[in-house]
């Protein structure tokens, strides 16, 4: 088996190649060269002229060299411009943003067959470039307060709904959503679509940031563009996006461009992510990291409860081991002591009241002995007691022939008196 590689027309001299385009066929071609070389030609006769536009992008690092890209007022239109020495050194003064008008004269770059614009003077148009437009309305808007970060609301800790505003298919989309699923996978989207640069910009970003403000099932906004030109991202500070975002009750985050990138809807937003990818990483958590902290809660939380038993343990067994519980009867020997003393104290104090007592009977005793009629009759006297019972002390009191009852020492006599004298 053999094989055959398609040969095209064989290299010909210059001098030998075609003059005119017309002339050119699919055998006698002209190279790419040629016809760059004719395209420089051709622009090189043109004459020069004054541009106007505004500058997107300049480089002005080399020394004694400047490269702009100038783009066009009104249309989506752009053209190179570069320039050296005297140009350059003018070009220095200028930044992204301004307006400015170049003289020179069109080129073409023959190793790419580019359209440039060489340029040998820049002056800057007035102060009513794009840039100073949008801090005009910065200044406007701040002072009415849609800045404040009072007005600022917290983003929510664990979304379950996150709605997106982006250009279909673009990369931020699938950076938001990626990054986000990777952080916090239980996440949904509701996505909407919409232009991010142009006239349509500003009017699709609106109705977007309503509609999921509207949605009680979005629980944060995140509004997204790539990075771009600087105005390419003027939609995004357009007044009625900027006062949507501001009157948005749903929290939003602003994720338009790169870090150096800057729109007004970033200071509108509860909150400016740097990139789109930065945003994903703001409105969700990670869902390692949340793990991690559960599990620290958790070790936390077993180490205390294990201190907290085991103090109780230590506790237990200090109660266990004191002495009032392995030998309790101790805990009686104080009170028994105090109660012998008292027993003591008590059986001496009522012995010494029987003694006082005893003595004072005793006292009493003799004292009634030696007063008692007894006492009387046991040293030979007698009682004598009329027939009523009273003691007679008087003989007038007795009549001849009373009966009369004598008491003696020991016993009774009954007599009759005789006589009484």
């Amino acid at each position: 088996m053999s094989y055959q590689m398609h040969q095209g027309p064989a290299p010909r001299p210059m001098d030998q190649l075609p003059r005119l385009a017309s002339e050119t066929t699919a055998d006698n071609p002209w190279p790419v060269s040629v016809l760059s070389q004719k395209f420089h030609i051709a622009v090189e006769k043109w004459p020069a002229a004054w541009i106007c536009g505004q500058i997107t992008e300049i480089n002005t690092r080399r020394a004694g060299s400047a490269y702009l890209t100038v783009r066009d007022d009104f249309e989506d239109i752009a053209i190179s411009v570069s320039g050296w020495r005297a140009f350059a050194a003018k070009a220095a003064q200028f930044r992204q943003g301004d307006r400015v008008v170049i003289h020179g004269k069109a080129d073409v770059w023959m190793k790419q067959t580019r359209l440039s614009f060489i340029g040998d003077d820049i002056r800057k148009i007035g102060a009513g470039g794009l840039k100073e437009q949008i801090d005009e309305l910065r200044k406007k808007l701040k002072g009415e307060g849609l800045f404040d970060q009072e007005n600022k609301v917290p983003l929510p800790e664990f979304p379950r709904c996150i709605g997106l505003i982006c250009a279909p298919q673009a990369r931020a989309e699938g950076d938001v959503i990626t990054n986000v699923n990777l952080r916090w996978p239980a996440v949904r989207f509701k996505v909407v679509h919409t232009h991010v640069q142009g006239e349509q910009c500003p009017p699709d970003v609106i109705r977007a940031i309503r509609q999921l403000d509207a949605d009680p099932e979005v629980d944060v906004i995140i509004v997204a563009r790539g990075g771009g030109a600087f105005e390419d991202l003027v939609g995004f500070s357009d007044e009625g996006v900027v006062r949507a975002t501001a009157a948005c009750v749903t929290p939003i985050i602003s994720a338009i461009g790169h870090e150096d990138d800057w729109t007004l809807i970033d200071l509108a937003a509860d909150v400016r992510a740097s990139t789109p990818t930065d945003a994903a990483k703001r409105v969700v958590p990670d869902v390692r990291e949340q793990w991690q902290l559960v599990d620290n809660a958790i070790g936390r939380m077993r180490m205390r409860v294990s201190a907290r038993v085991d103090s109780e343990v230590r506790l237990v067994e200090g109660y266990a081991n004191r002495p009032s519980l392995t030998h309790p009867l101790t805990m009686l020997d104080p009170h028994q002591r105090l109660l012998d003393e008292a027993r003591q104290r008590l059986d001496v104090g009522l012995r010494r009241l029987v003694d006082d007592a005893e003595r004072t009977v005793e006292r009493a005793h003799a004292t009634l002995t030696a007063m008692s009629p007894q006492a009387t009759l046991d040293r030979g006297y007698a009682v004598v007691q009329a027939a009523d019972g009273h003691v007679l002390d008087d003989a007038a009191r007795v009549n001849p022939g009373d009966a009369l009852t004598l008491t003696l020492r020991r016993g009774v006599v009954t007599a009759t008196a005789t006589a009484t004298a």
